[in-house]
């Protein structure tokens, strides 16, 4: 019998473990095809010039030990400094030796002997020094703050001293009645987010630090957002958990130690590819590749097709060329956007499902790439910072339109050609494609960004040394538009037992890298199972645990 082959289509985080899983546990032929000349989707790494951009930001943390270990068996635990651990007094858990399963012998880097397996298992070696190698994870601070009035507050917020001092003690005051009314009368229909919001944490937090951000990054109110998103998003948390800690604290004899924990409520730590999250990507094609996998650059999906019920080929088409192949397969991965798939279905998806994959919508993204001198960061009442310890800050200041700013610098040395003397930063913008924002030329972008940040106190014009431009479509899966209807996508791509939606925009929700990969890993699971019920991948990332929250 012929080798059974899967059509995946998408090179990011989804597809690649969909490639990477097929081949580790089945004998079927993974045939990977992604329309852009990048790896990794959203979760890929843009290199100008030596300086890395992270689009979006990706911790490497997941409370699924499967996904941690699958990450550390690509790019093992640092087991030495990496170059700024000493300079910013790093504390950093080591790894002394490590062990990597291999797919294949052509993906071990070392020969036989030294580490090297002579087949599919183990190999044993040594933690690598991200000074002497580039295959390694980074364990690396973590720190996120809103910026917001001159002012740093803790993310999410919290109540403590500091926050009520900041806040104003009246303006706080006036939070806690708000917040107390909310709960006595909590609104009834929490359909959408305003309500989500104000239900949690009383309509005046609600307006202060919620509303406007969440409007920046959607571009349309509130009221119009389904509150799912907010579930997803802020799981558990709420200002009554806040007052009730901050009471502990007000009670504990070591008073300051509890507030200073409050303001680090969540972990503390993460672990980051040496080189960013491309890195990761790039280094599970290249071992795929090896071990028997194609990996098919510029190349979309322009069909798929359906016999009895079943995925039986797909069109696939060069985007330089025009050139068409059609690809019998008896598989099918999903992870571009629904409205794409069920478009270019045949023969023709009911009229139902057209419809509400056509009203799904998206929220797209750009981000300007500032290196710098120094950063000017105007906190109130302190003297200017040329530095600041962040790896992302939400900034809260109306008047701009930046939503987020990375500091490249904190993820990791490596990401800056020029770390010591250089700063790299990313303005991150929430935009519509075809928008103002998205057809202004990037010089225009740029002096945008410049100036927003100079207004709002964060760097000097004279300190940008040099600047760039990234914009990537379909970021983020809006919970808007026929988004209540997707059950109706959901149930009908449910009947087609070998198609499998998997990933961020497969379906069409704002899953966090390791949910992504979750979905492939189990859909892959459900093949070598024989399971034709594939109810257990929407449960991905339905938990009610915030994703970053230390464990208690």
């Amino acid at each position: 019998m012929s080798q059974k082959i899967a059509l995946i289509a998408g090179a990011g985080p989804a597809g690649l473990t969909a490639a990477y899983e097929l081949l580790a546990r089945t004998n079927i032929h993974p045939i990977v095809c992604e329309s852009t000349d990048a790896i990794g989707g959203i979760a890929q790494t843009f290199n100008y010039k030596g300086n890395r951009i992270d689009i979006g930001g990706h911790r490497f943390f997941s409370k699924s030990d499967r996904v941690m270990n699958w990450w550390f068996n690509i790019l093992p635990k640092q087991g030495a400094p990496s170059a700024d651990t000493e300079l910013k007094g790093h504390e950093i858990e080591y790894a002394a030796d490590v062990v990597v399963k291999y797919l294949c012998p052509e993906c071990s880097p070392l020969p036989p002997g030294e580490g090297g397996a002579a087949a599919p298992g183990e190999g044993l070696r040594s933690a690598p020094d991200p000074e002497k190698e580039d295959l390694v994870m980074l364990q690396r601070p973590r720190l996120s703050r809103i910026f917001y009035r001159k002012h740093f507050f803790p993310y999410p917020i919290g109540i403590t001293v500091t926050v009520a001092r900041r806040l104003g003690l009246w303006n706080t005051f006036l939070i806690g009645l708000s917040y107390i009314k909310a709960q006595w009368f909590p609104l009834k229909d929490e359909t959408y987010l305003d309500a989500f919001f104000t239900n949690r944490f009383g309509r005046r937090l609600y307006k202060t630090f919620f509303e406007k951000y969440t409007e920046k990054v959607w571009g349309i109110p509130c009221g119009q957002i389904r509150a799912d998103w907010g579930a997803q998003r802020i799981k558990g948390l709420s200002l009554k958990r806040a007052v009730v800690h901050a009471v502990k604290d007000l009670l504990s004899s070591e008073f300051s130690k509890k507030q200073q924990e409050r303001e680090t409520s969540l972990i503390t730590r993460f672990f980051y590819p040496k080189f960013g999250p491309g890195q990761m990507w790039e280094t599970v094609t290249e071992q795929v590749k090896k071990c028997g996998a194609e990996v098919r650059m510029k190349t979309r999906i322009a069909g798929v097709h359906l016999t009895d019920g079943k995925v039986t080929s797909v069109t696939t088409e060069n985007v330089e060329t025009g050139a068409r192949e059609e690809i019998l397969c008896d598989y099918f991965f999903s992870t571009m956007p629904i409205k794409h798939l069920i478009g270019m279905m045949t023969p023709r998806v009911p009229d139902s499902v057209v419809e509400v994959a056509e009203g799904l919508q998206y929220r797209d993204f750009l981000t300007v790439g500032l290196l710098l001198r120094k950063l000017h960061v105007q906190e109130k009442g302190k003297n200017p910072a040329t530095n600041v310890p962040d790896n992302w800050i939400y900034i809260q200041e109306g008047g701009v339109r930046v939503g987020r700013v990375q500091i490249f610098n904190n993820w990791s040395p490596y990401m800056v050609k020029d770390w010591k003397n250089t700063v790299w930063i990313g303005l991150e913008y929430f935009v519509n494609e075809g928008g103002d924002l998205w057809i202004q030329p990037d010089q225009d972008l740029i002096a945008l960004g410049t100036k927003e940040m100079e207004k709002i106190g964060f760097l000097k014009k004279e300190d940008v040394l040099d600047a760039c431009v990234l914009r990537m479509p379909k970021a983020y899966p809006a919970y808007w538009g026929s988004y209540e209807q997707l059950h109706v996508v959901r149930d009908y791509v449910n009947t087609i037992p070998n198609l499998y939606l998997v990933g961020r925009n497969g379906m069409h929700r704002y899953n966090n890298q390791d949910h992504s990969m979750l979905t492939a890993m189990m859909a892959v699971d459900n093949i070598v199972e024989g399971k034709t019920d594939k109810s257990n991948l929407w449960d991905v990332n339905v938990e009610m645990a915030y994703h970053e929250e230390k464990k208690t």
